[in-house]
């Protein structure tokens, strides 16, 4: 299933070229944006020609809270209204540009493209980076499904138990490195409190059996099957206790040194259930299962 998200999306034009027939292209593609799977369009159906056209948008893009605004040059136009939208929408921006329409005798008709490169070096010039250009008749669908991934990865509770595995030293992170590059706060549990866990014994049984379906117990001991139970128990409550979306979990030595198995199969149950757990503490790892 698709991360869900609000899309905003505005057309810029100046009267200078013709905007009617960007009008036209526009009132197309509107139509054809509200086919995307899982975004909740904000797209307003006037062109942005004027000032205070782009700061009448741009306030009700920031309202909507949109997470990315795809910008269409429909015509070349004035280079305050992209300046005027990214200053009061933080959020990525796609600079979009049209094909030119065929010659009719006159003055080139959209002149779109040089649009787009203004809007661009006006951006970045002006400090702004989190910018794409394309030049096409439909929207990139691939710099939409990016955007889903940034919310979904700034919106998930990340959490690790423990630390990386002894030894994974390519697994090390900085906490404020993910929180500057991808908008994640990760917060950090000690093992002791997967272990020291109580759980219900109805919880334990259940899990029990699920095990005996699942897997093909008759290798192992009694009790190490009762502690696989216990630990897929216990990791679920903590899951639902603490409202993690992706867990990195340090798998060894601890595990089987203290609690008295590895959780292989225990994380493998409860991947099955579409829960997001990495080993050996690998917190980029569950952010890549994550996005």
């Amino acid at each position: 299933m698709k991360q869900k998200i609000t899309l905003g999306v505005v057309c810029l034009a100046r009267k200078t070229f013709d905007w009617q027939a960007a009008g036209q292209i526009w009132a197309q593609i509107r139509s054809s944006l509200t086919a995307l799977e899982a975004v909740d369009l904000v797209a307003p159906e006037n062109l942005v020609i004027e000032v205070e056209d782009a700061q009448k948008a741009a306030a009700l893009l920031a309202e909507k809270r949109v997470d990315g605004v795809a910008i269409i040059s429909g015509t070349f136009h004035l280079g305050h209204l992209a300046l005027e939208i990214a200053r009061e929408v933080k959020k990525p921006i796609l600079l979009w540009g049209l094909p030119e329409l065929p010659y009719d005798g006159g003055k080139i008709r959209l002149n779109s493209v040089c649009g787009v490169n203004l809007n661009a070096s006006n951006l970045y010039k002006g400090g702004i980076r989190n910018y794409r250009v394309v030049v096409r008749s439909d929207l990139d669908t691939d710099w939409v499904d990016a955007i889903r991934v940034r919310k979904a990865l700034s919106t998930a509770h990340v959490g690790i138990i423990g630390y990386r595995a002894h030894g994974f030293f390519n697994l090390g992170t900085s906490d404020l490195s993910l929180y500057r590059e991808l908008g994640v706060l990760v917060d950090h549990y000690e093992l002791q409190t997967v272990f020291d866990r109580p759980v219900q014994a109805a919880e334990v049984d259940k899990r029990r059996e699920q095990l005996k379906k699942i897997f093909d117990v008759s290798g192992i001991t009694g009790d190490q099957l009762e502690k696989v139970a216990q630990l897929s128990a216990k990791l679920e409550g903590f899951l639902n206790e603490n409202r993690i979306d992706a867990l990195a979990i340090r798998c060894w030595p601890e595990f089987a040194a203290t609690f008295g198995i590895s959780p292989c199969a225990a994380m493998s149950l409860l991947q099955s259930e579409n829960r997001i757990l990495a080993c050996e503490g690998d917190l980029e790892g569950a952010l890549s299962m994550l996005a």
